[in-house]
């Protein structure tokens, strides 16, 4: 009886495609404590605009490259999605609502994204994937949320809505594909939502009086690490990887979160926020190899 082995190559490059892209939401677990300990008090306007648009000019000075027909319209609203209201929001809850509870928010990604390939790609998630995400979420609160969490609304309500927010880009990106190279896409997008944003900031924020060489220090990891390179891995798994699967990889940026909280600030580790951490890190592996057989 003849056997069919599984070619390595594919099965390496999916991993590959896996490990890239989750290196994005990685990087981006740091951008709690970079807003609470680098970057300027009760600015998320001017947060937003300083790691979108030098980091979208620069990626498209690099690639010299401008959409052509349909993409016009959908880099600006990508880019819109992805950064010219998500960017805001997500400041605006990371400066009102500690990191652990910004990040347990923005763990329901999975089933977000979930929902609107079903509706949107006609793509069915399978049940022990999302038992996985939902798991994933029970993890992370176990994690990061504490007795001493506050939760203010308003960041509360921003957290969500930019949740839903870079949920709807996910979906609407795979249902689209990429006309170009990540790093090309990505400048494109930082771009549109940066111009968008520029105005607004100096309307509503203005100019802050002094910078220091921390903000200067955090703007900067902020818009090259967290900005221009997360975001074309980001894209870049977006175009290899299906929807939900990319979207667990979400479950890396509350991780990421919490424990830099407690390197960084100096917090502490409970029993019960270990155990998150391991149910958290479980469900990111089983949806992963779940997601991966045949249907």
């Amino acid at each position: 009886m003849a056997v069919i082995a599984v070619p390595r190559l594919a099965r390496t490059h999916t991993v590959s495609d896996l490990a890239l892209a989750a290196l994005a939401p990685v990087s981006w677990g740091t951008t709690y404590v970079v807003t609470a300990t680098l970057l300027p008090a009760d600015r998320p306007l001017l947060a937003a605009t300083l790691r979108a648009l030098p980091a979208g000019l620069v990626l498209l000075a690099a690639t010299r490259r401008l959409p052509s027909g349909s993409w016009w319209w959908r880099s600006a609203a990508l880019g819109m999605l992805n950064f010219g209201a998500f960017f805001p929001l997500l400041f605006f809850a990371a400066y009102r609502l500690p990191g652990g509870v910004a990040a347990t928010i923005g763990s329901v990604q999975p089933l977000v994204v979930a929902l609107l390939s079903l509706a949107v790609l006609r793509i069915r998630p399978a049940r022990a994937v999302l038992c996985a995400a939902l798991a994933g979420t029970f993890g992370v609160a176990l994690m990061a949320l504490t007795a001493q969490a506050r939760l203010d609304p308003l960041g509360v309500a921003a957290m969500l809505t930019a949740t839903s927010l870079m949920g709807t880009a996910i979906v609407l990106a795979k249902k689209w594909g990429q006309p170009e190279a990540p790093l090309v896409m990505t400048g494109w997008q930082l771009t549109f939502g940066g111009l968008v944003l520029a105005p607004l900031t100096l309307a509503v924020e203005g100019v802050p009086a002094a910078v220091t060489g921390e903000n200067l220090l955090g703007f900067a990891y902020l818009g090259v690490i967290g900005t221009a390179a997360a975001y074309a891995l980001w894209f870049r798994g977006i175009d290899r990887l299906p929807p939900t699967s990319l979207s667990l990889l979400g479950l890396t940026n509350p991780m990421v979160a919490v424990l830099a909280g407690f390197v960084i600030l100096g917090q502490t580790l409970t029993g019960w926020q270990a155990a998150g951490f391991a149910v958290a890190l479980g469900a990111l592996i089983a949806g992963q190899a779940l997601g991966r057989r045949p249907a």
